[in-house]
């Protein structure tokens, strides 16, 4: 098969769509033809030899993909057969035209869906439900902030949270991109590069500021974070865009009774990732399928301009996911 392939470089790294070995099926895996795939922050990093693939999986990139059940392996993978249209979590390999997948991970494509738009699922919508939901305990009649709102997985967690009955706000860095997290169900966003989050949330919500705070940017927002939290609150830490050391003020901790969560879903056991995605196919596929939750595709390019998609979601241009094409 082919797959897509990193040669390190200064500045970047080289991509090429090359031919390497066909991946082997373990047990309960399931051989997908892969038709396409998306571009996560995780993706930019491993590229650039900074967050290697586990123990075991792909050295190819791509945590999620969309495509055809070919062949089932040794082991309980019933519940699927060759010829249905999945999507589904990686912790590697989406970057390439077969895959490897433990049948666990799959989701069925709702009718009608192309697989354009379920490439945008997986990674991006797993992570939003897992962190909003599991993670930061949100309930309906809350207020949750969620940094980085234009982003895939912001797109994912706005609609995630106002279709729980929260009360969302989020932070963006254009006019574009705010009115697309508003247009989404954020009931208002703030421009980080010129305004101020804590003043204008704090301002939208009477002063009482927020029960959870999803952030996917770190160190630069540590301090407004903690600020805009209410009694009680959760900060939920899933990027570091913005820096990895801040100071933390524990009068404020204690005072508030913060909790501070780190969370990553790549490295987590493969029966807790099974475990997630039942729980979100169960509660949200449904809604995905009615329309009542959409992916938000930015822009598509084909498998093999890799390198410039990479390079469009590295200038922070999109809005929603980037997704790769098989040719």
């Amino acid at each position: 098969m082919k797959a897509i392939v990193v040669t390190p470089g200064d500045p970047a790294p080289r991509m090429s769509w090359e031919t390497v070995a066909d991946p082997a099926l373990g047990p309960g895996e399931v051989l997908v033809e892969v038709k396409a795939t998306a571009v996560n922050r995780a993706d930019l990093l491993q590229a650039r030899g900074l967050y290697p693939p586990p123990p075991g999986v792909s050295d190819v990139m791509g945590l999620e993909m969309s495509g055809i059940v070919r062949a089932l392996g040794p082991g309980d993978a019933r519940a699927w057969a060759p010829g249905d249209r999945v999507m589904g979590l990686l912790a590697g390999g989406g970057y390439a035209e077969s895959v490897a997948v433990h049948g666990g991970l799959l989701m069925r494509l709702p009718d009608g869906w192309s697989f354009r738009q379920g490439a945008a699922v997986p990674e991006a919508w797993l992570t939003a439900f897992l962190n909003l939901f599991l993670e930061g305990r949100l309930q309906r009649g809350q207020r949750v902030l969620v940094h980085a709102g234009a982003s895939g997985v912001g797109t994912a967690a706005i609609q995630l949270a106002r279709e729980a009955g929260a009360s969302v706000f989020a932070t963006a860095g254009s006019a574009a991109k705010l009115e697309a997290c508003r247009a989404l169900g954020a009931a208002a966003a703030v421009d980080y590069r010129t305004g101020d989050f804590v003043a204008e949330i704090k301002a939208a919500t009477g002063g009482i500021g927020v029960d959870l705070v999803l952030d996917l940017v770190g160190a630069s927002c540590f301090k407004g974070n903690l600020a805009i939290l209410a009694a009680g609150g959760r900060l939920v830490t899933i990027g570091l865009m913005g820096g990895t050391r801040a100071e933390l003020d524990l009068g404020v901790l204690l005072g508030k009774s913060l909790r501070l969560i780190g969370s990553r879903l790549r490295p987590r056991p493969l029966t807790e990732k099974v475990d997630l995605v039942r729980r979100f196919t169960e509660r949200c596929l449904p809604l995905l399928a009615a329309g009542r939750l959409r992916p938000v595709v930015d822009r598509v390019f084909p498998i093999t301009a890799a390198e410039a998609a990479h390079a469009y979601v590295k200038e922070n241009r999109n809005i929603g996911k980037v997704i790769l094409e098989m040719p």
